[in-house]
């Protein structure tokens, strides 16, 4: 349901009705702070509580990662609903009615909602049944343990053809079962059949925990099929923007700032239950651009993939190297032993093995040339060809721009061929064919004293005037402050000191006089000031790549310096959005 079908006058009486103190306590722990509450942000990782819920003006604020709004805008946040979702779930809660042409709407997607948790209930309560001893004892042999699979809310489809779809009639909810495809009507006669049989059921979950389709693994001896049976596309499920798991690893994920990505259900499952609780699986072969955004809400900002150690786990790397080089995700590759898949591995190692496999992950770019090419330079053309065909569909995903020109000039450095003549044989499109989108102009700074940066002087005085800003510098730009005046300025935000005279004085007190009063836009001129330093000191470092790229026989250590440069060209991806989305 989109925001403008949603009344004013609704959002103002949910608003009025709802109990933000009690809706925020389910996932915060607060503590009364006069006619407030306080706690720790539920959205960034903080020792020293600043998150503040404020009951008579109806919304809540933190102080560090600047987080604010109503009771709408922090179940859309805490549990990544949709606008409409929010107000949805919310309205249900206080008993507040909605219009008829919302709730027309809300009535549909609700059947739907209600028979596939009518499925999930189903599933398990076959999987606990006496019935259902074989599957439970086909998990426990793949180390599955009864609190993992009630946590995952794994399930059991009888190898019988319409239990689910007799019950499912029951309720009047036939129409819902047939277009999430858990039930098919029968070719001959009246009725419909279960599309799931004979299988282990896992549910797909939204980041909320509520099921939104299936999978389902064959049991041994089951009705036939493929080994894995996924639930069709439907209003509710997508595979496209689904991830298994991610209900379970969306508040580590948080914490960490990082996911590991795995192919199959059961990896996901194994790694949790041995405390790898940031990994989530994909649904489907395909990484998309929507399971990326889900990870960004998760503030995910790195990603690593762990895969099998065998041929399939070097093609899956070739598979989605593409997508997530176009989009400039920071990704590493963990590389299992050979022949051992996730799932096997965390069993026999244990959490503290998995942690080890993961801090040593390689960066994405490094693991693909060397996987494909391992003898680099060195490698015969023959060789180089074959390692040519093999990068041509990881090159065809990359859209033409900075992502692609970057990739081919790492990929020139590793092989010792001109990036020109790899822009041809992989593309089919000369270099000089390519546009690149030309990059922002950068902020007109006019300086505030002569030797002391303007920018530099400007990121400072706001720390100055207010220090709890410098939790908004994402990109590390005030610990590469060229002015020593500046930063022994810095050093002492938090006591109110001001160790700065001459020119840094004068600087700084230049720029404190054109900082505006009020905070958030306070908060906005710090995160620019930084992007725009972190933007000239990767470009900067660009530069300097660049000219090794010159050498016609690159030396070692210029070698291992342009591997940096994917490195760089991804953070300066991740600078530019930022510096878009603040203008």
């Amino acid at each position: 349901m989109a925001s403008r079908r949603i009344s004013p006058q609704t959002l103002e009486e949910l608003r009025h009705r709802v109990d933000l103190p009690g809706l925020i306590s389910r996932h915060v722990a607060l503590t009364p702070s006069g006619k407030e509450f306080r706690g720790r942000c539920p959205f960034h990782e903080e020792r020293t509580p600043s998150f503040y819920v404020v009951p008579e003006k109806g919304f809540f604020f933190c102080h560090g990662c600047r987080a604010r709004g109503d009771a709408v805008d922090f179940l859309r946040r805490m549990l990544g609903l949709s606008f409409g979702e929010a107000v949805r779930e919310l309205a249900r809660e206080v008993g507040l009615p909605v219009s008829e042409s919302e709730s027309s709407a809300a009535d549909s997607s609700q059947r739907l909602r209600d028979v596939t948790r009518l499925a999930q209930e189903h599933f398990q309560t076959q999987l606990w049944s006496s019935e259902g001893a074989a599957t439970r004892a086909y998990l426990e042999a793949r180390g599955v343990t009864e609190e993992t699979a009630r946590a995952f809310g794994l399930g059991w489809a009888p190898d019988a053809w319409d239990r689910l779809a007799e019950r499912i009639e029951r309720a009047g909810l036939r129409e819902a079962g047939l277009e999430t495809g858990l039930v098919r009507p029968r070719k001959q006669g009246a009725g419909c059949y279960d599309f799931f049989r004979g299988r282990v059921m896992l549910p797909l979950r939204s980041p909320d925990g509520r099921p939104l389709g299936f999978g389902g693994r064959l049991m041994p001896g089951g009705a036939g099929g493929p080994k894995y049976l996924n639930s069709k596309d439907s209003p509710l499920y997508h595979k496209a923007d689904t991830l298994f798991g991610m209900d379970l690893a969306r508040a580590e994920i948080r914490r960490l700032h990082r996911a590991v990505l795995v192919e199959g259900y059961f990896d996901c499952v194994l790694l949790h239950q041995v405390g790898v609780r940031h990994a989530v699986a994909l649904c489907s072969t395909h990484l998309t651009p929507g399971h990326l955004q889900m990870l960004a809400k998760a503030e995910a900002r790195e990603l690593v993939l762990l895969l099998d150690g065998d041929a399939a786990g070097l093609a899956a790397v070739e598979r989605l190297a593409g997508p997530l080089l176009a989009a400039g995700v920071a990704t590493s590759v963990a590389l299992l032993p050979q022949g051992e898949d996730p799932d096997t591995f965390a069993l026999r190692e244990g959490g503290a093995g998995v942690s080890r496999l993961l801090e040593d992950a390689r960066p994405l770019t490094r693991h693909l040339f060397t996987s494909v090419l391992p003898d680099g330079r060195e490698a015969s053309f023959e060789e180089k060809m074959l390692a040519l065909g093999r990068l041509r569909e990881v090159v065809a995903k990359i859209p033409p721009g900075l992502m692609r020109t970057a990739f081919l000039d790492a990929l020139s450095a590793h092989m010792g061929l001109p990036s020109a003549e790899l822009e041809g044989v992989l593309t089919g499109t000369p270099a000089a064919a390519v546009t690149q989108a030309p990059s922002p102009a950068p902020a007109v700074v006019t300086p505030a004293e002569r030797g002391v940066d303007a920018l530099e002087a400007r990121a400072v005085a706001c720390v100055l005037r207010n220090p709890s800003v410098r939790d908004q510098d994402v990109f590390g730009a005030l610990e590469h402050l060229q002015e020593a005046g500046l930063r022994m300025a810095l050093g002492t935000a938090n006591t109110g000191g001001l160790a700065a005279t001459g020119a840094v004085a004068r600087a700084l007190a230049g720029a404190t006089r054109t900082l505006p009063t009020e905070e958030d836009a306070l908060v906005k001129v710090f995160r620019a000031a930084c992007c725009e330093l972190s933007l000239r000191r990767v470009n900067a470092e660009l530069a300097k790549l660049t000219g090794l790229t010159r050498e016609s026989r690159p030396s070692g250590a210029s070698l291992a310096r342009l591997s940096q440069r994917s490195e760089l060209l991804a953070l300066r991806h991740r600078v530019l959005q930022v510096l878009q989305d603040l203008r």
